[in-house]
């Protein structure tokens, strides 16, 4: 059985979270994982309409935000990573909730204007990839990047 990966989106207010996104969910895939996308409807909606043939996520593989952690707080649904985006409060939130009520391996995409500030609040141990862009992927794409071998081989491993 496939690994089981969870993208969690929040509001898509930076552009570069859709874009990565979908380049995650990408390599994911690629590395033979289920890639699951939780989000805002918003959020989804921007997926559905990047990806309209479900070449990066299955349209039956998103969820929204609220029923994922509902649904991982009542312990009907895990995955084995976790990637939270995160560029404001919400997201740090969002993190921390990961963080107690599921048991991935989880990953804070940290990005836009105030990364490093946003990174300097998370005081639990998570994987954080962070990179100040709002607008260009490519810094954050970059740092991704640093990290795909090793989830690779985290993957295979397990």
């Amino acid at each position: 059985m496939n690994k089981k990966a969870l993208l969690l989106l929040g509001c898509p207010e930076v552009p570069v979270q859709t874009s990565i996104a979908l380049y995650l969910a990408s390599r994911l895939k690629n590395a033979g994982m289920d890639v699951f996308v939780a989000g805002t409807d918003a959020a989804l909606d921007l997926i559905k309409v990047s990806d309209p043939d479900g070449r990066y996520v299955d349209v039956e593989k998103m969820i929204n935000l609220d029923e994922c952690i509902r649904a991982l707080a009542e312990k009907r649904t895990d995955f084995d990573l976790c990637s939270v985006f995160v560029h404001n409060d919400a997201g740090i939130s969002y993190l921390a909730t990961m963080h107690q009520i599921s048991n991935a391996r989880l990953f804070a995409i940290i990005f836009g204007n105030d990364a490093e500030s946003l990174s300097g609040q998370i005081d639990f141990k998570c994987d954080k990839i962070v990179a100040k862009t709002v607008h260009n992927p490519n810094p954050l794409k970059k740092k991704i990047e640093e990290k795909i071998k090793e989830v690779k081989r985290w993957a295979v491993s397990n």
